[in-house]
């Protein structure tokens, strides 16, 4: 008998008394064919979350199982390319439909008619196991698509094509496992999105991931391989911040998740990474990112599914032996979708409706992240950085609260910052990362160990004043004693003209290691050198006179990145009118 609908809640689809469906497959419900996956199974019903609008379902419509888990199809083609929370091509959809997705639409995710200049790296007679790379293609000017044996299979190469134009579907080589049967393989393969893929090894997280952006790589860095949150209420600037971490950090691949955000904000990503040119390569910026667009007015379970969509891509990407990154904007969006289809499935709410699994599901994400050995023989990574966006910046939310226990590192947006153009909007004193033991011998080594000095004094001193400012808010700064004084204008040097970045500026957007280096090294020289006069009763106001706290603000505007020998200038100007001063 047909297993046909019994009843439909918003997403949430009902079939009576179906014995066939298997929990987490996919299926197809309607004479739409909109895909569905089981997530309840009873002997009585079976529940399916529709990933489609369901408008117009009627019981008796049918439901037709598929007896594959919910997969995205991996291979070339992936990256310079929009996708919606299930990996249907947007640009291609709007080809075929227009402006607006119709339903049940089953265009395939990758072009099956592209040819691919692809090159064999396997002969007849080698053994290859799950992971191992058999052909190669260029993907982009940039990345190269290496095509891997799935991980679940192993065997002995029978038949090898010819390096050639091949399409996405085509076999081009051909092994025999141990029990004789014979697999094709093509240039693409198809992987559960709710199921981490396997790696030889996971790695301690050593190397930093290299942002440009002094607060992040100076104060709070995050590990190749790592997870950091950025939490913020409205308009502090999360989705900028990930702009920038995705146009400047030293990942090979970056996969943005527009999660429940609004469309706008999307078409500006859009927009923005199409005009921008990769630094490292002189190509466009799009080469190496790929877009999984859903919308806050697109339909809510494939939200929910969107997240797993782009982790599964980044690891797809990391067993080739890439460093990606993924940015998830916003994972409270993702977490309000659980909440939505919770509640359509009236299970027990928790704390501020939430579904009680909501840590395991936060975990789930965030953990499949890192470093690893994997199993192709190279090594790669995924970050993951999940912008949070707590209701009335509230930080003590659940989502916000979950995060945390399953994240390394903590960026949280300001929102007094963000209003007086302090960007990016990240507190100081509300921020950190517990990465400074693991990457601290890589800092000492690529930057030098008085790196680490700085930061330790910079963060001091930023400590210091928070310290100070508490008393100046009772009695005000005048009874401050001239050391304290010098504090509080070294640190305001520091939130101003080292924590402070213009991401419009050419020299400021992006920042190397070495010259907040030595920006930090001039701060910190200003500093001992004005210790010296307070230190002689001389009025902290005959060192104001001389202009040096106005210019080293400026440094980073005035210094290049390409001439970093004028930050010596510098030094021996503080020198000259600190030594006038002690005349």
């Amino acid at each position: 008998m047909a297993n046909v609908i019994y009843g439909v809640n918003g997403p949430v689809v009902t079939v009576k008394e179906a014995k066939e469906f298997s929990m987490m497959e996919m299926v197809y419900v309607g004479k739409q064919r909109l895909v569905g996956e089981v997530i309840g199974i009873t002997s009585a019903y079976t529940t399916i979350q529709c990933y489609e609008e369901t408008t117009g379902l009627m019981p008796g419509d049918p439901v037709e199982g598929t007896h594959t888990r919910m997969n995205l199809l991996l291979g070339p083609g992936i990256l310079d390319n929009i996708f919606d929370g299930i990996e249907r091509p947007l640009a291609q959809i709007e080809k075929d439909c227009g402006a607006f997705i119709s339903r049940g639409s089953s265009v395939s995710p990758l072009d099956p008619d592209k040819e691919w200049d692809v090159t064999i790296t396997v002969k007849v007679g080698d053994v290859l196991k799950g992971g191992m790379i058999y052909a190669t293609a260029p993907e982009t000017h940039i990345i190269t698509h290496k095509m891997m044996v799935p991980p679940t299979l192993s065997g002995k190469v029978t038949e090898v094509k010819p390096d050639g134009k091949y399409k996405l579907h085509d076999t081009i080589v051909k092994i025999e496992d141990e029990f004789g049967a014979i697999h094709e393989l093509t240039l693409c393969q198809r992987w559960p999105i709710r199921t981490p893929r396997p790696v030889k090894e996971r790695l301690t997280p050593t190397v930093p991931l290299i942002t440009g952006q002094r607060v992040i790589d100076t104060l709070f860095p995050v590990s190749k391989g790592g997870t950091a949150a950025i939490p913020g209420g409205f308009g502090t600037g999360k989705t900028m911040t990930q702009h920038q971490l995705a146009k400047w950090c030293d990942a090979d691949i970056i996969v943005y998740v527009g999660c429940g955000e609004r469309g706008n904000e999307m078409s500006q990503v859009l927009q923005e990474f199409s005009e921008l040119i990769d630094p490292k390569s002189g190509y466009p910026m799009t080469d190496r990112t790929t877009l999984i667009a859903n919308t806050s007015n697109m339909p809510v379970a494939a939200r929910e599914a969107s997240i797993y969509t782009g982790i599964t891509l980044a690891e797809y990407y990391r067993d080739m032996g890439y460093d990606v990154a993924i940015m998830a904007d916003s994972t409270s969006r993702w977490a309000e979708a659980l909440r939505e289809i919770s509640g359509r499935l009236e299970e027990m709410p928790a704390e501020e409706g939430f579904p009680a699994y909501l840590p395991s599901r936060l975990s789930e994400f965030y953990e499949r992240g890192g470093r690893a050995d994997v199993l192709s023989g190279n090594q790669g990574s995924v970050t993951i950085i999940g912008a949070v966006s707590p209701q009335g910046s509230d930080f003590s939310e659940p989502v916000t609260q979950n995060t945390k226990r399953f994240t390394r590192c903590f960026w949280a947006l300001d929102k007094s910052l963000a209003y007086a153009r302090h960007y990016p909007a990240i507190n100081w004193n509300d921020s950190y990362s517990e990465y400074f033991t693991d990457l601290d011998p890589w800092y000492a080594e690529n930057c030098g160990k008085d790196f680490i000095d700085y930061r330790t004094s910079i963060t001091a001193l930023l400590q210091e004043e928070n310290r100070l400012m508490e008393i100046v808010k009772l009695i005000g700064s005048d009874v401050l004693p001239d050391d304290q004084k010098l504090i509080i204008e070294i640190a305001k040097i520091i939130r101003v003209g080292f924590l402070q970045q213009n991401a419009f500026h050419k020299d400021d957007t992006y920042v190397p290691l070495e010259k907040q280096k030595r920006m930090m090294q001039v701060i910190l020289h200003l500093y001992e050198r004005s210790k010296a006069v307070v230190a002689e009763n001389i009025p902290i106001s005959r060192i104001r006179e001389q202009g040096l706290f106005e210019k080293v603000t400026k440094i980073k505007y005035d210094i290049p990145n390409d001439h970093l020998e004028m930050f010596d200038e510098y030094i021996r100007d503080i020198d000259e009118k600190i030594n006038a001063v002690l005349r």
